[in-house]
C-alpha cells in the first residue's frame, strides 16, 4: 500500500456550521485529541486579513496566535492553516519555524489561477509545506486542468488537490480527474482529495480513490463530518476503515471523545449533513448557499426548488452571489397570471367590516375562547396558509404552495392566492409582487402579505390571532404538529426582528391589533 495519510479540517471547514466559535480550550482540546489519535495532518482554521482575532475563533490574522492552541510537545503530525486567494498579504508572513505550522494550503477559484500560484510559490520560499486547493475542480475542462497542473508543477508544492467543493463528484468524475493528474503532476507531489457530502458520496469515493492510486495521497477528512452544508466525509468512520482495511493503528476513542465533550452542543444548535436541498446543490454542480437560501424560505416545494437552481446563469454557478439568487426567486414566485374574476365582489364584502386574521400560532388554539368571544357577526375571518378548524373562516390566504398541497379539496373554493401558487382553483388570484416588503427574512411572510393585501383594499381594523412570534423551543411555534418547519434559531430571531418591524410600518397605515398573546411582536 502507498502512504496514505489524513488531514482533519475541523476547525476549518467545521467552522462554517459555527461561525468558527468553538471557545479557546475547545479548539486546544480538538487539536490535542486529534494528534493523540495519530492523525497525519491538522488543520487549525483559516489565516486572514478579513476578520478581526478573537481567541475563541479558528480564524486568525498571524501566526502566533495559532501558536497559543498547538499542543507543547509535538510528535510526527504536521498542523496547517488554510489562506483563501486574496485575504492575506503574503509579505507579512514570517519565515517557518519549528515552533509554529508547518504548511499553508491556499484555496483559489479557476479565475484566479495564475496569481494563486505566484503566492503558492512566494510562500514556499518562506519554508511551509504549500498545499493547492483548486476548488470546484469539476469547473475545469481537461485542458485548462492540465494547464494548471503544469503551472502547479512550476512549484513544485507538497501537495496538489483534487477538491470537490459542492459534493457532486460521481467515481467516474474522480477517476477522470485523478487519472488525469496521475500522468501529468510530478511523482514528488503528493496527491490530496477534498470532499463534501451532497451526494452521500465522500467516504465511497475516498475508498474507491485509495484502492486504485498507485502513488501517496492525503484524504481530508472532519470530526462527525462537521462542514458546511451536508458536511465532509467522517474522520470517525474514515480511520476505522483504514485500520480494518489497511492495518492503519489511528485511535478512534480519541476521536469520539471530541464528538461526545465538543461537537454534540454545536450539533444540536446547527446540525448539518445530509439534506435534499445540499443534494439538488451538488446535481445542479452550484454553490451549495443557492440551496441553503431557498430552503430557508420555506415556500418552496423541493421541485421548485430544483427550478430556480437551474435559472442560475452559469457564470453565477461557482461562487454565491445572494443578490442574483434573491432576483431569480422574486422572477420566479411573480411569473404567474392574477385572476380578478372576484375582485370587486372581494372589495364588496370587505367593505366596512372588521377583518380578524389567523396564523397558525399556538395561541390560535390554546385561546379559541377569548377568541370567540371577540369575534363579532358581521367580521371577516380569513385564516393564513392553513385551513382553521375551529371557526367558519370566510377566506384562506395562500402564498407557499407547500401548504396549498396540504389544503382539503372541500376549501380551495374560498382561497385567494397569491400568483405564485400554481394553481385554477381559487376565488381570487393576487399579484405577488404587489403584496412582498423589502424587509430581509420576511419579504414574502404570508402574514405580512396578507396584511398588506387588506390594507391595499382599505380595511381599517385587522385583529390578529396565532401571530404569536417564533420560540427556540420545539414544538412551541405552530397550534398543530403537521404544521411545524423546523428552522435554524438564528432564522427565527431574524424572522421576529423583521416581523416587528414591518408591523409597526402596517399599523400606521391602518389599526392592527392582537386579540391573542404574542411572544416576540410588539406593535
Amino acid at each position: 500500500m502507498n502512504n496514505i495519510k489524513i488531514l482533519d479540517c475541523t476547525l476549518r471547514d467545521g467552522g462554517y456550521c459555527n461561525d468558527w466559535n468553538f471557545g479557546f480550550d475547545n479548539e486546544k482540546k480538538i487539536i490535542q485529541k486529534i494528534k493523540n489519535s495519530d492523525i497525519d495532518l491538522i488543520e487549525c482554521g483559516f489565516l486572514t486579513n478579513k476578520k478581526e482575532y478573537d481567541k475563541d475563533h479558528s480564524v486568525f490574522n498571524e501566526l502566533e496566535q495559532i501558536k497559543l492552541i498547538l499542543p507543547p510537545e509535538r510528535s510526527d503530525e504536521k498542523y496547517v492553516v488554510m489562506m483563501n486567494y486574496g485575504e492575506y498579504n503574503v509579505d507579512i508572513l514570517p519565515y517557518r519555524n519549528d515552533k509554529n505550522i508547518d504548511g499553508i494550503r491556499i484555496a483559489f477559484h479557476k479565475k484566479n489561477m495564475a496569481d494563486a500560484l505566484d503566492i503558492a510559490k512566494r510562500i514556499k520560499e518562506k519554508g511551509y509545506l504549500v498545499f493547492i486547493q483548486a476548488m470546484v475542480s469539476l469547473n475545469y475542462t481537461n485542458e485548462e486542468f492540465i494547464d494548471l497542473i503544469n503551472l502547479v508543477n512550476e512549484v513544485s508544492p507538497y501537495a496538489f488537490y483534487i477538491v470537490d467543493s459542492f459534493g457532486c463528484m460521481k467515481e467516474k468524475d474522480l477517476l477522470t480527474l485523478y487519472n488525469t493528474v496521475d500522468k501529468y503532476l510530478n511523482k514528488e507531489i503528493i496527491i490530496g482529495f477534498h470532499s463534501h457530502n451532497n451526494m452521500q458520496l465522500a467516504y465511497s469515493n475516498a475508498l474507491k480513490l485509495i484502492e486504485i492510486a498507485n502513488r501517496d495521497l492525503i484524504i481530508d477528512t472532519s470530526v462527525y463530518g462537521m462542514g458546511r452544508g451536508a458536511g465532509n466525509l467522517n474522520t470517525e468512520l474514515f480511520i476505522e476503515s483504514l485500520n480494518e482495511k489497511y492495518n492503519k493503528n489511528y485511535k478512534l476513542d480519541e476521536i469520539l471523545v471530541i464528538i461526545d465533550e465538543v461537537l454534540n452542543d454545536f450539533y444540536e444548535k446547527k446540525p448539518w449533513g445530509y439534506s435534499l436541498p445540499n443534494y439538488i446543490s451538488a446535481f445542479n454542480n452550484v454553490h451549495p448557499n443557492y440551496a441553503n437560501f431557498l430552503d430557508e424560505k420555506k415556500t418552496l416545494t423541493i421541485k421548485e426548488m430544483n427550478d430556480i437552481i437551474k435559472m442560475i446563469p452559469e457564470d453565477k454557478k461557482v461562487v454565491y452571489d445572494k443578490i442574483c439568487i434573491d432576483n431569480i426567486y422574486k422572477e420566479y414566485m411573480s411569473s404567474n397570471i392574477i385572476d380578478t374574476t372576484n375582485e370587486k365582489r372581494f372589495i364588496d364584502t370587505l367593505k366596512g367590516k372588521n377583518v380578524v386574521l389567523i396564523a397558525p400560532g399556538k395561541s390560535a388554539y390554546n385561546e379559541f375562547d377569548k377568541i370567540k368571544s371577540k369575534i363579532e357577526k358581521d367580521d371577516i375571518v380569513i385564516s393564513v396558509n392553513f385551513e382553521y378548524d375551529l371557526i367558519n373562516t370566510n377566506f384562506i390566504f395562500l402564498s407557499n404552495l407547500r401548504r396549498y398541497r396540504e389544503l382539503s379539496d372541500k376549501n380551495k373554493n374560498k382561497l385567494i392566492v397569491s400568483s405564485n401558487i400554481k394553481t385554477d382553483n381559487q376565488y381570487l388570484r393576487v399579484k405577488y409582487e404587489d403584496l412582498i416588503n423589502n424587509e430581509p427574512y420576511v419579504n414574502d411572510n404570508a402574514g405580512l402579505m396578507a396584511i398588506k393585501l387588506l390594507i391595499n383594499k382599505n380595511v381599517k381594523n385587522i385583529y390578529l390571532v396565532g401571530f404569536d412570534g417564533y420560540s427556540h423551543e420545539t414544538n412551541e411555534n405552530y397550534g398543530k404538529d403537521e404544521l411545524e418547519i423546523k428552522m435554524k434559531n438564528e432564522y427565527l430571531d431574524n424572522i421576529n426582528n423583521g416581523m416587528n418591524k414591518m408591523l409597526q410600518v402596517y399599523n400606521k397605515k391602518t389599526n392592527i391589533e392582537f386579540l391573542t398573546k404574542r411572544k416576540y411582536l410588539i406593535i
